[in-house]
């Protein structure tokens, strides 16, 4: 195994990823602490300035370029994140910088990557569609390409964080990190092992996306079909081979998580800690309940916090529905004044909070007999929602639940 990640230039990285980083001290967790019966704090990459970890990988990739190398330009492809470490770097080092992102991106890390003054490419479905055209980019125009993942001083500038949480929590027990390439497990994992090999490390994967996971079985790097999950961050469908045999060392255990899990675990997030993460963010927060420990030190590293507003608002509106407090509620009554009455005045002697109501004449050629009422409703959770059902049906309603259409 190459010396590339050695103590020494993790503690090399740390004093020049420093100069550009914020200070994301750890959060205790009253909340996912009680849930889980351990002691649970956030690291919040999701607050550096350009909203993620990967500042400090490509920022301390780039301190170690010749001049030469620089002032070639900087290539990337990237989901977003990078992308925004990498145009970040350029424009410190006053340099050009090329970004290639699938064409899924979110606006919000395509706006404030061209922000830092960088030229953005929109290319390909996910990540690895990107990172071959930005790879024949770089071939061809003379670029230096910066690998998001699969490089070992990126890996390094990532590792810093967990010189930060052990510095502040020496004892910590576990350290939960969000895998799609592999870059910030190789770092955080391989780093946490040199300062204290009894510290575990968890690497966290979307269910749709989990390349590390299968490599780690098939003892080899393989590529997955597809890699489909609205943890956009991590859609990665081949790890980096050049991280991989650390990865194989240093990572303890894989958890999988579906994309049902990152909605609820956003709704904890905003609703108890006030803090937005994107998608692969949560990962490591969604993982807290997959684990069998308790009693311990954990710590969930929140990876970034770039999500566009109407990301945000589907996820809202989706975690509401998931955790009953919107449903709709469909019921047939007669075309007759009053009715409509009836069923609003039920609902309210229940509790309900109605959002919308959808009245449909034509459900039935008989009007007379049955007209078609939708009700979208506000409850307190499922068993709110399941008393307001059972009072539209000892009206004798015959309450049918559908999907919302909000």
């Amino acid at each position: 195994m190459s010396e590339g990640l050695t103590l020494k230039k993790f503690e090399e990285a740390s004093e020049i990823v420093n100069k550009v980083t914020l200070n994301t001290n750890l959060i205790y967790s009253d909340y996912f602490s009680e849930q889980t019966g351990n002691k649970v704090y956030i690291k919040p990459e999701n607050m550096q300035f350009t909203g993620a970890y990967k500042v400090r990988g490509a920022y301390y990739k780039t301190s170690t370029l010749t001049p030469e190398e620089r002032a070639k330009g900087l290539i990337t492809a990237s989901a977003g994140n990078h992308a925004q470490g990498v145009a970040y770097a350029a424009k410190l080092y006053g340099v050009k910088a090329t970004i290639v992102m699938p064409t899924v991106t979110p606006l919000m890390k395509v706006n404030r990557t061209k922000s830092y003054g960088a030229d953005v490419i929109l290319y390909g479905d996910v990540y690895d569609d990107a990172c071959k055209y930005a790879l024949e980019l770089a071939e061809k125009e003379g670029y230096t390409f910066i690998h998001p993942f699969d490089d070992l001083d990126v890996a390094t500038g990532q590792g810093t964080i967990a010189m930060e949480i052990i510095k502040e929590l020496p004892t910590v027990d576990y350290i939960l990190v969000p895998i799609g390439g592999g870059g910030l497990a190789t770092g955080v994992s391989t780093l946490a092992k040199l300062l204290n090999p009894n510290i575990k490390v968890i690497g966290v994967e979307p269910a749709e996306a989990a390349c590390m996971k299968a490599s780690l079985s098939a003892g080899k790097v393989v590529t997955l079909d597809s890699a489909n999950t609205i943890a956009d961050g991590t859609a990665v469908k081949t790890p980096g081979s050049n991280i991989f045999p650390y990865i194989q060392k240093n990572i303890d255990d894989i958890i999988t998580i579906e994309d049902d899990e990152l909605i609820d675990a956003f709704l904890d997030m905003v609703e108890n800690h006030k803090l937005v993460a994107e998608n692969s963010g949560l990962l490591t927060i969604a993982a807290l309940k997959h684990l069998k420990c308790k009693d311990k030190k954990i710590v969930s590293i929140i990876s970034g916090g770039n999500m566009d507003i109407i990301t945000m608002s589907s996820i809202l509106q989706h975690g509401l529905i998931q955790r009953g407090r919107v449903f709709t509620v469909s019921v047939l009554l007669p075309d007759k004044p009053g009715e409509l009455g009836k069923v609003a005045n039920t609902i309210a002697d229940v509790q309900g909070n109605v959002i919308k109501l959808e009245h449909n004449q034509f459900v039935s050629v008989n009007r007379n007999a049955a007209v078609e009422l939708r009700v979208t409703l506000e409850c307190f959770g499922h068993e709110h929602k399941k008393r307001i059902i059972a009072a539209l049906e000892k009206k004798g309603y015959k309450p049918k639940e559908v999907r919302p259409n909000l």
